[in-house]
């Protein structure tokens, strides 16, 4: 592996004591200079002399080694990184990275629960034996919360700030302060209705926050976390489920059968069509492996 000449030598050194880079990216930059100079080989003669070409022809050889797309665009913030400072440091008259257009990063698909495992963690407030120092309540609330998640698709944020007003029992529908402070109606499922509804009348709360503590204060947000992790460890689920996996799955269960895309999307409260766009391609992957399963010539 070629050792580092003077152009890199400068630009490390500026990366750690002008910019205070981390020892990873110093890592993963000189490593990215010292891959492009192997691949060049007898065709590299300085980092002045290169053009877009070079870079063009060293990112086609990247796409064909089937390289992941977030590991080619490091390497080019690399590059980038270090052309900008040739060219305000060095003198160089400009940029040839600035001109090769990179393929957009992947966006990996959400992480969807199937409605087995849905209806086994919903199941387990109810199903465990409770703690002790624990209220006769507890278990009703938790199971109320694991509802809401999956019933309405509530970002954590917005389920914890939930108060008892903003429950109409009569529509069953909740409103929800969401991002940007716009306001939403979202539909409450039957189950999800009368878990609430249940959950109220044992902890006797009639007003303020909807889901307490012990001690009777607005449950947090890491309260709510953390409880779905102690259900999460008494289930058969092997990867971790946060809170916005509900919210996954509450949208690609709706697709699956037959809501369309708009009213999603009011639902999740996006302030944009593409953000949930990605829901679709998660639904059309569930049905490409519902057919490759089930289709005896798809094989």
């Amino acid at each position: 592996m070629p050792s580092l000449d003077q152009p890199q030598e400068q630009f490390i050194e500026f990366l750690l004591t002008e910019k205070n880079a981390s020892k990873r990216t110093l890592e993963n930059y000189t490593l990215a200079l010292r891959k492009l100079q192997e691949w060049l080989g007898d065709r590299f003669t300085s980092w002045r002399d290169l053009t877009a070409d070079h870079f063009r022809g060293y990112l086609f050889e990247l796409l064909k080694q089937d390289l992941a797309r977030a590991t080619i665009r490091l390497r080019f913030a690399a590059y980038r990184s270090f052309y900008k400072f040739l060219v305000h440091r060095q003198g160089y008259p400009k940029s040839p990275v600035a001109e090769v257009e990179l393929p957009k990063a992947d966006k990996p698909l959400p992480v969807v629960l199937t409605l087995a495992q849905i209806e086994e963690l919903l199941a387990l407030p109810l199903k465990l034996e409770p703690s002790k120092q624990a209220p006769d309540w507890m278990a009703l609330r938790d199971a109320a919360i694991l509802e809401f998640f999956y019933s309405t698709g509530l970002r954590l944020a917005e389920l914890a700030a939930l108060n008892v007003e903003d429950i109409d029992t009569s529509s069953e529908t909740v409103r929800v302060m969401g991002k940007g402070s716009k306001e939403r109606l979202v539909p409450i499922g039957s189950f999800a209705m009368e878990a609430m509804q249940t959950y109220r009348g044992a902890a006797k709360i009639y007003e303020g926050p909807l889901f307490l503590s012990k001690l009777r204060k607005r449950l947090s947000t890491r309260s709510i976390n953390s409880l779905l992790k102690k259900y999460l460890g008494h289930s058969s689920i092997a990867f971790n489920v946060t809170p916005h996996k509900f919210r996954h799955s509450f949208a690609t269960h709706l697709l699956d059968h037959g809501a369309d895309l708009r009213s999603v999307q009011s639902l999740l409260g996006h302030a944009s069509l593409s953000t949930t766009q990605i829901y679709t391609h998660v639904t059309k992957e569930r049905l490409r492996e519902a057919y490759q399963d089930a289709h005896p010539r798809a094989k």
